[in-house]
C-alpha cells in the first residue's frame, strides 16, 4: 500500500475511533513520506485521544518543524500542553494559532485561558507562604439568597430537619454573594444557616438519580450543598486510605467510568448500590469524555455523603482542572449549572485520596506505580495532594503512570509518569507486604487485564468507551474470606441520543 493509502487507512481508522490502528497506518505512511507535516499533526492527534500527550507533542513539533505555518501542528501540541498542566509554553502555541488564524473562536478561547491560568499561577506564588490557609471558595457560596422555588418539581430536600451555621475552613462566616454564584466580598455580620448532611436522605438520592435518568437537573441549591458537604468530608479523609474488609465481607472496586450515566445505573443493577454493607471504590475518572459527567459525580459525591464507610473515591488524572477544559467537564458544568462551579469542583476533586489499600493486602490507584524504587505506604500517607497535580513525583505517577511489557522503567507515551515493568511491580508489593495492584486508566477491551505475572489488575468500567470502542465494561469483587478477585463484565445499555464530548474543546477535529 503507497503513502496515500496508508493515509487514508489511517483517516478510516480515527473516524472508527480505533486509534491505535490509526497510529500505525499514519506511520506506515510515513515510511513512503517522511516529511509530510499533515502525517505527523494527524497521528499526534490520534495520540491526543488516546491520552498519549508526549508522543502527542512530539508529533506535533515535527508538523511544525516541516511546516511553519501549519496551524493544526500548533493547536495539537498546544491542546497536549494544555492536559499536561503546562500552561506557559501552551500559551506560545495557541498565541501562533490565533496569529495564522485570528477568527479561530476555540483557540481564542483556550489562549484566555492560558493567559488566565499562567496569571492566577503568579499570584497564587506571589502571595505563598508557608503558613498560608487555603481559602475555600466553597464557603463563598451565598446559600441565604439561593433557595428552592415552591415550583420546583424535582428531587427536593426536607430542610427543616436541620442545619449547621456556615462556617469556612478557619472558623469565619461563609461569605455574600449573588443566587447562585460567589464573589470575593467580605463575609457577612451574621452566618446565613445552612444546612448540614443530615438532611440527605436515600430517599432524595434516589429520586435524584432518577430525575437524571429522565435528563433532568439537581436544584443549584442541591448541588452546592452535595459540594460543600463532599468536600468538608473529602478533606479529612488520609490521601492513603485503608479499608478492612472482614471475612464474611466483600468489596467491589470500579474503574474509569467517564461521565457514562446510563452505564453507571447498570453497574449499580448488577452489583448492588452502595452502602455500608455492599462497599464500593471508584478508582478515578469519574468526568469528561461522556456527556453526563455531573450526574455521575453528583450521584457518586452524594453517596459519599450519604454512606462515608459504603463507597470510597480515588482521584484519577481527570480530576484535574486542565484536562477537564479540554475534554468537556468545564463545558458541561457551565451549560448545565454555573460558570463559578467549575472552580468548586476543581476544589472538591483536590481532596480526593490518592490510593486506597484493602485489608491490607490490595493497593488500588488510578494510574500505577513510581519512577524508583524504594516507595513505601509511609511515603504515600505524606504527600500533600490537597492541590493540583504537579508535573512530577508520587502524586502524578499516581495518576499517570501505565504498566509496560518490559522490565524496570521507560519514558511514559503520555509525557508524564512512567511505564513500568512486572518487576517493578514485584518489589513495590514485596516492599510494601501487599499481595496485589489494582489500577484503571487505560480501556481493555474486556473490561479488564491480569497482568504482570497475575500481580496487577487493570480494570476499565466504562463500555463501548466514547461510544466507539466497543470494549466491555467490567468491575471486581474481593470477598473477605480470601481477596481473590471475582470479575463481572457488562455490555454498554442505550443512552439519550447526546454525543460523547458535547462540551469538548474541538481540538482543530477535522483531518486533512
Amino acid at each position: 500500500m503507497d503513502s496515500g493509502k496508508w493515509k487514508a487507512e489511517g483517516n478510516r481508522a480515527f473516524g472508527e475511533g480505533r486509534y491505535e490502528d490509526a497510529i500505525i497506518a499514519y506511520s506506515s505512511a510515513m515510511e513512503g513520506d517522511g516529511d509530510n507535516a499533515i502525517l505527523f499533526s494527524n497521528r499526534a492527534f490520534a495520540h491526543l485521544k488516546l491520552e498519549n500527550f508526549g508522543s502527542a507533542i512530539i508529533d506535533a513539533g515535527r508538523a511544525i518543524s516541516l511546516d511553519a505555518g501549519y496551524i493544526k501542528g500548533y493547536y495539537r501540541r498546544g491542546s497536549a500542553l494544555l492536559c499536561l498542566g503546562k500552561h506557559k509554553e501552551a500559551l506560545k502555541d495557541f498565541k501562533a494559532v490565533c496569529k495564522l488564524h485570528p477568527n479561530d473562536r476555540d483557540a481564542r478561547s483556550k489562549l484566555q485561558a492560558c493567559e488566565k491560568e499562567v496569571k492566577r499561577m503568579r499570584f497564587e506564588a506571589a502571595i505563598a507562604s508557608a503558613d498560608e490557609e487555603r481559602v475555600s471558595l466553597v464557603d463563598k457560596v451565598d446559600f441565604e439568597n439561593l433557595l428552592v422555588e415552591e415550583g420546583w418539581t424535582g428531587a427536593r430536600m426536607d430542610e427543616s430537619a436541620g442545619s449547621e451555621v456556615g462556617t469556612s475552613a478557619d472558623g469565619a462566616t461563609g461569605g455574600a454573594g449573588t443566587a447562585g454564584g460567589m464573589d470575593g466580598g467580605a463575609p457577612p455580620a451574621e452566618a446565613a444557616q445552612i444546612p448540614g448532611p443530615q438532611i440527605l436522605t436515600l430517599a432524595f438520592v434516589q429520586a435524584m438519580m432518577e430525575d437524571f435518568r429522565n435528563q433532568k437537573l439537581l436544584h443549584k441549591r442541591y448541588a452546592y450543598l452535595i459540594l460543600r458537604w463532599a468536600r468538608d468530608l473529602l478533606r479529612e479523609c488520609p490521601t492513603l486510605v485503608e479499608v478492612d474488609v472482614p471475612d464474611d465481607a466483600h468489596f467491589t472496586v470500579c474503574g474509569d467510568v467517564h461521565g457514562q450515566y446510563y452505564d453507571l445505573l447498570n453497574i449499580f443493577s448488577l452489583s448492588g448500590m452502595p452502602s455500608p454493607s455492599n462497599p464500593m471504590l471508584f478508582n478515578g475518572d469519574f468526568v469528561d469524555r461522556g456527556s453526563w459527567s455531573t450526574e455521575v459525580i453528583f450521584t457518586l459525591l452524594a453517596l459519599k455523603v450519604l454512606y462515608p464507610t459504603g463507597i470510597y473515591l480515588n482521584r484519577g488524572n481527570h480530576e484535574t482542572r486542565s484536562m477537564n477544559k479540554i475534554y468537556g467537564f468545564d463545558g458541561e458544568v457551565k451549560a448545565k449549572y454555573t460558570e463559578s462551579m467549575v472552580s468548586l469542583f476543581t476544589e472538591v476533586f483536590n481532596y480526593l485520596p490518592l490510593a486506597t489499600v484493602l485489608k491490607g493486602e490490595v493497593f488500588v490507584t488510578h494510574g500505577g506505580l513510581f519512577a524508583r524504587d524504594g516507595v513505601t505506604l509511609a511515603d504515600i500517607r505524606a504527600v500533600d495532594r490537597f492541590c493540583e497535580p504537579p508535573e512530577e513525583g508520587l502524586m502524578c505517577e499516581m495518576l499517570w503512570s501505565d504498566p509496560g511489557p518490559f522490565p524496570g522503567r521507560q519514558p511514559s507515551k503520555r509525557g508524564v509518569g512512567v511505564s513500568f515493568g512486572s518487576d517493578v511491580t514485584r518489589r513495590f508489593l514485596a516492599d510494601n507486604g501487599l499481595k496485589l495492584v489494582v489500577r484503571s486508566h487505560e480501556v481493555r477491551d474486556a473490561g479488564y487485564e491480569v497482568e504482570h505475572e497475575g500481580q496487577l489488575i487493570t480494570v476499565f468500567s466504562a463500555p463501548n468507551y466514547c461510544d466507539q470502542s466497543a470494549n466491555q465494561g467490567a468491575f471486581i469483587r474481593f470477598e473477605g474470606k480470601d481477596m481473590a478477585p471475582k470479575f463481572t463484565q457488562y455490555e454498554a445499555v442505550p443512552h439519550p441520543p447526546v454525543r460523547p464530548m458535547a462540551y469538548a474543546s474541538n481540538m482543530m477535529g477535522m483531518m486533512v
